[in-house]
């Protein structure tokens, strides 16, 4: 164990993840009354990243994708909630008896997608899988303290505010998508 490893991990897959920045997504999906649950989406992203940690670039393998088709396919993704936020129009349509978001789209794409999973095959060809792991933990705590706490953080910014952030971030996730898919369209 080293805690250099460990807090450069951390920071790196918690840029990566950015919970504060999809924080107005949350938001806006329980202002359409969907239902997020937080331990829920947490553990499932933690499961997928845990997966991709010790045999993603094997899964990937078995399943005939490079890493480059699976980041342009997340790329895709959050461009298109990106253009939700911007727009303020939904197309990610869930199941008529479904009102939960805890796994599509949150678990994945916003906390474990195409960038957190792929920056987690590029860290273990650098790191110890045991400072990888910690550093994820340590993200996934964060991750569920945000995501309970955004009805909180909802009420302090307001109704404006959240329409603000939502306008902001909708276009930093549109940048982030053009940017994986411009790092990975030529691979």
């Amino acid at each position: 164990m080293n805690f250099q490893d460990i807090t450069s991990i951390t920071l790196i897959l918690f840029s990566i993840i950015d919970i504060l920045g999809n924080l107005p997504a949350v938001i806006a999906m329980k202002e359409q009354g969907k239902i997020i649950e937080s331990g829920k989406a947490t553990l499932v992203a933690g499961f997928l990243m845990i997966l991709f940690l010790i045999g993603g670039e094997s899964i990937l393998k078995l399943l005939g994708v490079d890493v480059a088709s699976f980041a342009i396919a997340g790329a895709i993704i959050i461009f298109i909630m990106g253009m939700e936020m911007v727009l303020g129009m939904t197309f990610f349509k869930e199941s008529a008896t479904s009102k939960s978001t805890s796994v599509v789209p949150i678990a994945f794409p916003m906390i474990a997608g195409a960038g957190t999973l792929t920056t987690i095959l590029t860290l273990r060809a650098e790191y110890d899988v045991i400072n990888l792991a910690i550093g994820i933990a340590l993200n996934l705590i964060l991750v569920y303290l945000v995501l309970r706490a955004s009805n909180y953080i909802h009420k302090k910014i307001g109704q404006g505010g959240a329409e603000i952030l939502r306008k902001v971030f909708g276009i930093i996730l549109l940048a982030i998508a053009i940017k994986i898919f411009r790092a990975n369209i030529g691979m």
